[in-house]
């Protein structure tokens, strides 16, 4: 028996994901997220690139080995072949990979899959069909916009999410992660578990189309609902809540600290705690309505309090008492947190250390398992898993549909 690996935030078990073979033809970001969540429970996932490689390879600095962070921190996990799928000998490869798979996820432009003679349509549901295929583009392959590529950002602009964000000095300001992306690795993965749960009972597979336009929309609660119910445009407030007070960032001796009190009870304790009780006994703050028609006088009053405390210790005991509250950290001040540690929430194995699974079972423990891959890292090892020859793979190689260094 081999001692286990040595880390934090690993594997505990095969994951609830064991036996479950992902064919990953994504780059960037939405695509490898998605599959990263279901690799990290157990999932087998086969990232195939391009020759050239996935291009967030090259997102840096910072790099480990030639490889990006911006590539390092969405692939753990995963085993990596670079293959030529424009050569007829490359798509018979990837359709042999495809012999026991369960799910196909890609990002290519719309009709790329269908040009090269792999279309769920067409081909793929008739040869595997219990093949679950999944497509992430940026707006679909019909409609006014389809066929058009997708970018976090602009998609960020286009529904409405920079909107909402920043406040009236600044107008609308794009969210500091690639939340549209993201989000839409999210609700791919989401989607595909859907599928695999509704094959068991009806033993075909389906095709999910999923766009960053899409996502990006179903994002924005509240915002829509209050549209839809109020019909007036919502616009970005920044830390402030436009209908609660107090609930926004102040500074304290030590850090900031963000105060989100939502009732008259939370309020009265938090005037207590600073040692303000006359706070909640003026008539001008006696509840939330007339907080807000007050709210710069209390944001004042309550400023000149906090800037007598130590921020992480005061925000501390606010939320033990009940009244929410938090400091305001830097990323890395976030990662070494106590509470992170006990979360395990940072992993590490061998060189890597990344932000670790959000998804805890009590049976079946998700984690990392693997480094991410390096370039083509693991083509031979693939391609002997499917039948082919050690002469066979040569042979490839030789062709240009293998490729074991990055086309410049």
């Amino acid at each position: 028996m081999t001692d286990a690996p040595a880390g934090k935030g690993l594997a505990k078990s095969a994951g609830a994901l064991a036996g479950v073979k992902v064919i990953d033809l994504t780059r960037v970001l939405g695509g490898p997220y998605c599959t990263m969540i279901l690799s990290d429970h157990g999932a087998d996932v086969i990232k195939i690139e391009p020759p050239q490689g996935d291009e967030v390879r090259d997102w840096g600095p910072p790099f480990h080995a030639g490889d990006a962070s911006y590539f390092i921190g969405v692939n753990r996990n995963k085993r990596a072949i670079a293959l030529d799928l424009g050569k007829p000998q490359g798509k018979a490869v990837l359709l042999r990979l495809l012999h026991g798979a369960d799910v196909l996820i890609e990002n290519f432009k719309p009709g790329a899959m269908e040009k090269w003679g792999l279309g769920y349509g067409a081909v793929l549901s008739q040869r595997f069909p219990g093949l679950i295929h999944c497509r992430v583009s940026g707006f679909g392959g019909d409609g006014p916009l389809g066929g058009l590529p997708g970018y976090d950002a602009i998609l960020q602009a286009m529904t409405g999410l920079m909107s909402v964000n920043g406040d009236a000095q600044t107008g609308p300001m794009r969210l500091g992660t690639a939340i549209v992306d993201m989000g839409t690795g999210l609700y791919a993965a989401i989607g595909i578990l859907m599928a695999l749960h509704e094959r068991a009972r009806s033993g075909q597979g389906q095709y999910l189309d999923m766009t960053l336009y899409d996502c990006g929309l179903a994002l924005l609660h509240p915002q829509a609902a209050n549209y839809f119910l109020n019909g007036k445009r919502p616009a970005g407030t920044g830390n402030p809540h436009p209908n609660l007070v107090p609930y926004d960032k102040y500074p304290t001796r030590t850090c900031d600290i963000f105060i989100a009190s939502g009732n008259n009870g939370q309020f009265r304790k938090l005037c207590d705690l600073i040692d303000r009780p006359g706070l909640a006994d003026d008539p001008r703050f006696a509840n939330n309505g007339e907080r807000n028609e007050n709210r710069v006088a209390l944001t004042l009053a309550l400023a000149a309090a906090f800037m007598e405390h130590d921020g992480e210790a005061l925000a501390l005991r606010l939320i033990r008492a009940g009244v929410p509250a938090g400091p305001v950290r830097s990323v890395d001040e976030a990662a070494v947190a106590p509470h992170t540690a006990h979360r395990e929430m940072v992993t590490e194995l061998d060189w890597y250390t990344g932000i670790g699974t959000p998804i805890k079972f009590s049976r079946t423990g998700g984690g990392t398992r693997r480094p991410p891959p390096k370039f083509a890292e693991h083509g031979v090892e693939i391609l002997a898993e499917h039948g082919y020859t050690a002469a066979e793979i040569d042979a490839l190689g030789e062709a240009g549909v293998l490729h074991r260094q990055r086309r410049i």
